[in-house]
């Protein structure tokens, strides 16, 4: 018994770091108890696995252990360590991020249901190879929804209202200097969030944020991102508030529609 109760305590909280080199060869095992997953999303099968690329470590810290390791694969997709096409074991990960299978599984069904993997049976999940075309078609259905409502908020939110967001056009300009790609797509959801925040919708938030998200998945034989590119792109949330606060609306719709299509979304 106090095996057990020392077994759980050693997976409640631990430290996941996405891109640290893996304790030993992919294979099976590594799980603690049963997945609570349908039997065909247990990816056990581990050959020709490929590897989880990056350079360096990103800790990730929150209290649940799957709520750790959604955001660490979230942001091994967005920083491209998550490779389109390749199959990755719920087990192999689960060594890589020193837990067990379970919430790795866990993490890449809730990955699933957003659209980022599927699942292979008996092998794992694989990352969706997106295209272009789902791109661009992403960028219309988003200003579709965020262009009226950023228009209706440059006529109606005081000034003041929109000074208090310069310290997030300021973090993703903070993150585009540094050439840090993943945490300049968290900066950037931010700042979209912070500003569609002002229109009281919480739905609005939720079906945003999840476009917003899906727009920033790596594209299978996408080009390497130039850094004066991310910049650029950065930069437009500081104009785009000077847009809002000055009430110019053609900037306003010229500027969201653009940022869609550009480095990270």
């Amino acid at each position: 018994m106090e095996q057990g109760a020392a077994r759980e305590r050693a997976t409640e909280a631990p430290s996941v770091r996405c891109g640290d080199p893996a304790p030993g060869p992919y294979a099976p095992g590594g799980g603690a108890g049963p997945a609570r997953v349908p039997e065909q999303a247990r990816g056990e099968h581990t050959h020709g696995e490929s590897p989880l690329s990056g350079d360096g470590p990103r800790t990730v810290r929150r209290h649940s252990v799957r709520g750790q390791i959604l955001d660490a694969l979230r942001t091994a997709l967005v920083a491209g360590e998550l490779r389109p096409g390749e199959v990755y074991s719920a087990p192999a990960l689960g060594e890589r991020f020193g837990v067990s299978a379970t919430p790795v599984r866990e993490a890449m069904q809730r990955l699933a249901v957003e659209g980022a993997v599927e699942v292979v049976p008996n092998r794992g999940f694989r990352v969706v190879v997106r295209t272009a075309r789902e791109l661009a078609e992403l960028a219309e259905v988003r200003a579709l929804i965020e262009v009226p409502v950023m228009l209706r908020l440059a006529r109606t939110v005081p000034a003041a209202r929109w000074a208090a967001l310069r310290p997030f056009a300021e973090a993703t300009g903070a993150a585009a200097a540094r050439g840090d790609r993943a945490h300049y797509a968290e900066t950037d959801r931010a700042f979209h969030r912070e500003v569609l925040a002002l229109a009281g919708n919480e739905q609005l938030l939720v079906i945003a944020d999840d476009l917003h998200r899906r727009s920033q998945w790596p594209l299978l034989s996408a080009p390497v991102l130039r850094h004066a590119d991310l910049v650029a792109d950065a930069a437009e949330h500081s104009a785009l508030l000077d847009a809002l606060v000055a009430q110019d609306l053609p900037v306003v719709e010229s500027l969201v529609r653009e940022h869609f299509t550009g480095a990270n979304g």
